[in-house]
């Protein structure tokens, strides 16, 4: 049953588009759209076959200070998977070795390998909403996007509701904003992307 309630939960993300930033997180300066970035979200094991299930995230450009920046998006700062998945990754590690929690994930339909799990679980992410089913700890934000999935009726994703869902923004948690100055985080963006198409 966990097993459908989250591979049901992440497949329904993919296409999930994601537009909205009121102002610049550098500056507070003005928007306006730049361009629109496929985002791995998730990637999926099925049947022997591995899915990439992608978002959309919209850039804008800053007319004061000239970054270029995010759209509000259930990720954290430097990481290539949604926060929901991170979280799941983070609260797994703490119960077992990185070894077995890639296991645990491969089993739920999740394909992260062992040295990403490592890297999440070194990283300082806050106190991670959480609570016990079927003896794992899981967070409250996968829970959360897989309880909206089912609510929605077959209605398309809205970003800003999966936001919600996924805890965003966060209270007391590490930013969603970039670190750093805007020629350091577009230099981060453009490394992601060149990654993002190399995978």
């Amino acid at each position: 049953m966990l097993v459908d309630l989250v591979g049901n939960a992440l497949a329904s993300m993919d296409g999930a588009i994601f537009d909205g930033l009121d102002a610049c997180p550098s500056c507070g300066g003005q928007v306006i759209g730049h361009d629109m970035r496929a985002k791995r979200f998730a990637v999926m094991h099925d049947n022997g076959k591995e899915h990439t299930v992608r978002v959309f995230v919209k850039r804008f450009y800053c007319r004061d200070c000239g970054a270029l920046c995010y759209a509000d998006a259930p990720f954290y700062p430097d990481t290539r998977l949604a926060s929901p998945i991170v979280d799941l990754c983070l609260l797994l590690s703490q119960q077992m070795p990185f070894n077995q929690v890639a296991q645990h994930l491969r089993a739920m339909g999740i394909v992260v390998d062992r040295g990403t799990i490592r890297n999440y679980a070194s990283r300082d992410f806050g106190t991670i909403p959480a609570t016990n089913l079927f003896g794992f700890l899981l967070p409250l934000s996968l829970l959360n996007l897989a309880t909206f999935t089912l609510d929605r009726e077959r209605r398309p994703i809205v970003g800003a509701e999966a936001l919600a869902a996924c805890g965003f923004p966060p209270a007391g948690r590490t930013s969603l904003r970039g670190r750093g100055t805007p020629e350091e985080r577009n230099q981060r963006n453009e490394q992601e992307e060149k990654e993002e198409r190399e995978s």
